[in-house]
């Protein structure tokens, strides 16, 4: 059995600056995912975890009639709004990933943005191969910092450390093992993956609402106080020691994929 994380977040705490500051799959992205056959228009596409929409919103300008799950209802008003400013249109329920409440056989292409390791893996691929059409793909993905020595990230993630001891995804480097392994476990067949490695610019005040929306700060559910306490000391290292405004931040995004039989 694949357990997700153990310590408890609310997303729904972190919400407006999720909305605002984190950014989301790149263009590109969708394109690949394309043209390796996952998706075209038409498509019925759930996103599971889907939180304020990167995913959902991605696929509904493609063509896609998208399903969006979450359980916190902030991120997905969050997405509703980013949604309409973009001029699509996604269906939002509030769910788990392990039990959809979705039809049997419905979805062309499910995926999981971000989100696999808050999941128990054995149930969601399960269920994710119950709600699937035959032929249909589940994908994973992952849009992750890279912490390298005497980076930024890796300046972050200590201060997050500090104000925050009972979080436990510092040094976290995004790979598709978990995923495949996943993937294989639940009879998905035809599975591939990809990684690439790229920057994304943050400007200071960017990557400071970035890490408040993370799981170590305001999703944690650190107090107002303690929030800002953090907010502060991250201001002052970002001043002090990454001066550059903005700074280019080093991610990975990851993708595997297997296909129901």
């Amino acid at each position: 059995m694949t357990v997700g994380l153990s310590f408890k977040t609310d997303w729904n705490q972190a919400a407006g600056d999720y909305a605002k500051h984190r950014a989301g799959f790149p263009d590109w992205f969708f394109d690949r995912i394309e043209a390796s056959g996952l998706f075209r228009p038409g498509m019925r596409v759930l996103d599971l975890a889907t939180g304020t929409g990167t995913l959902a919103r991605g696929f509904a300008r493609r063509g896609g009639i998208v399903t969006g799950l979450d359980i916190a209802p902030e991120m997905m008003a969050q997405a509703k709004a980013l949604d309409a400013e973009a001029g699509v249109s996604v269906d939002y329920v509030q769910a788990k990933a392990e039990t959809t409440g979705q039809p049997a056989a419905h979805f062309d292409l499910i995926s999981a943005g971000t989100c696999w390791f808050w999941f128990d893996g054995d149930l969601a691929a399960a269920e994710a191969k119950r709600v699937l059409k035959s032929g249909g793909h589940l994908m994973i993905a992952m849009l992750a910092w890279l912490p390298l020595a005497g980076n930024v990230v890796a300046a972050t993630e200590r201060l997050i450390e500090k104000h925050n001891p009972a979080w436990t995804l510092g040094n976290y480097h995004a790979g598709g093992v978990r995923y495949m392994r996943d993937l294989a476990n639940a009879g998905f067949g035809s599975r591939e993956s990809f990684s690439v490695d790229y920057d994304i610019p943050y400007g200071h005040e960017a990557w400071r609402g970035r890490i408040r929306a993370s799981a170590g700060v305001s999703a944690a559910s650190l107090s107002p106080e303690k929030v800002a306490a953090f907010d502060a000391e991250h201001a002052a290292m970002l001043s002090r020691g990454f001066p550059d405004d903005p700074m280019q931040v080093p991610h990975r995004v990851v993708a595997s994929w297997g296909r129901k039989l």
